[in-house]
């Protein structure tokens, strides 16, 4: 019995992780398309995939949620983990980019708000939200899908989860298998 709850509570979590991942790519395009709406006074389509979400907002949200998970309880321990490590990740992730590929999928030299602005790679306003995210995803959308799972059926959940995320994957491969 103790053994069976185990092995659910893992499923339970490798479904709340995926889900976190899902939530956060959508929440990094909603984001970025209303900053550079703001920035640029029309709308643009950010992102490397097709469908409304961003990886690297995916993989940020998925290590806010590593990073902070036993601290959560302690707003400030979030958001100075939270904005350390995704703003870790993103400077590594755009530099990786930048001298191996060549590529440069942000360029904060040519922003507003650039204060901070390391190489282009990263600045202070960006380290700021991703505290902020950080701070968001573990008080108010982490609560929220435990509340939502708990009133769902295992199945519902389960299909809840899945079907985004295989619509994420799928996108982002095709995504990158096009642009080759």
């Amino acid at each position: 019995e103790v053994m069976k709850r185990v092995k659910n509570n893992n499923k339970d979590l490798i479904l709340v992780l995926i889900l976190v991942m899902v939530i956060s790519g959508i929440f990094g395009f909603i984001y970025e398309t209303i900053f550079y709406r703001i920035e640029l006074g029309y709308f643009i389509k950010r992102g490397t995939t097709f469908g409304p979400w961003i990886p690297i907002y995916a993989f940020g949200g998925l290590l806010i949620y590593l990073g902070t998970n036993k601290y959560k309880e302690n707003t400030f321990y979030v958001f100075i983990i939270s904005a350390l490590l995704c703003g870790l990740l993103e400077f590594i992730t755009g530099y990786i980019l930048f001298k191996v590929s060549n590529v440069r999928l942000w360029d904060y030299n040519a922003e507003m708000l650039n204060f901070g602005n390391i190489g282009g790679f990263i600045c202070l306003r960006s380290v700021l939200f991703f505290g902020l995210s950080g701070i968001i995803l573990m008080k108010l959308v982490l609560p929220t899908i435990y509340k939502v799972k708990k009133k769902l059926s295992n199945e519902i959940f389960k299909l809840v989860t899945v079907v985004p995320s295989i619509l994420f994957l799928v996108d982002f491969i095709i995504s990158d298998i096009i642009k080759l």
